[in-house]
């Protein structure tokens, strides 16, 4: 994650339309990215009635599903901006909503009923399989185009897919383990949604499974829009999901 050049006429008029946590004066800063202002200890953890929980535990610390989630504070534009690291919520605000990763915008504005929603990946879909779990949110087209030209990660080579059906799979976090006097953090990776071991897990981020989808050729999905482009990142083998 890096930041992303100031986009001219419709990045304006998108700005006004952002959903909350979106911040129009650092419109350069992605959406998904922390500040320094947001870092902040984690509270102390137990095991309660067979599942992890805080010690002092918050009603909006567990999701709808029971799920306890990474406590982050959110003050966007407050301090220096920190590219490498993700807000934990505003990534579970993008993937849920379909939101834009850099504008913080719905992702699914620039796309026709049959187009699908856009990804940017940086796996070779050589090495894909028929459906592809991701931590990252989609983007816009704008953004996209932005992205590619000025993200290291992704100019060293991506992909981008259309996907029309995706639905959350799990979640990605910290793993624990029943120990004296406090559980033991075991591992940290990806959970399916129904794994026994999720009631083990301090959730992080959320993934989503992508079932449906084709690669595209972003420069030329640009060019039909009337979007300036010019040289890009590498783009990795075509083909479809």
């Amino acid at each position: 994650m890096t930041a992303i050049p100031a986009r001219e006429n419709d990045a304006r008029q998108r700005a006004d339309r952002r959903r909350f946590g979106a911040f129009a004066p650092t419109e350069r800063v992605p959406f998904v990215a922390s500040w320094s202002s947001e870092a902040a200890e984690q509270p102390e953890v137990t095991m309660r009635r067979g599942r992890l929980a805080y010690v002092a535990e918050r009603p909006y610390d567990r999701d709808s599903n029971g799920i306890l989630w990474r406590r982050v504070p959110s003050s966007p534009g407050r301090g220096r901006p920190q590219y490498g690291k993700v807000h934990f919520l505003r990534q579970r605000l993008a993937m849920d909503g379909l939101l834009c990763q850099v504008c913080g915008c719905s992702a699914r504005e620039d796309a026709a009923a049959d187009d699908g929603v856009l990804w940017l990946l940086r796996d070779d879909p050589g090495t894909w399989s028929e459906e592809v779990v991701t931590g990252h949110p989609p983007v816009c087209l704008p953004c996209a185009w932005q992205s590619v030209r000025a993200c290291p990660h992704l100019r060293g080579g991506y992909a981008a897919v259309r996907v029309r059906r995706f639905v959350p799979s799990g979640v990605h976090g910290v793993l624990y383990r029943p120990g004296l006097p406090r559980p033991v953090p075991q591992d940290v990776g990806a959970v399916d949604f129904g794994d026994d071991r999720m009631p083990g897990v301090q959730a992080a981020q959320l993934m989503m499974r992508l079932e449906d989808f084709r690669t595209v050729d972003l420069e030329a999905e640009c060019r039909a829009r009337g979007l300036g482009v010019g040289g890009g990142g590498r783009v990795r083998g075509a083909g479809a999901g």
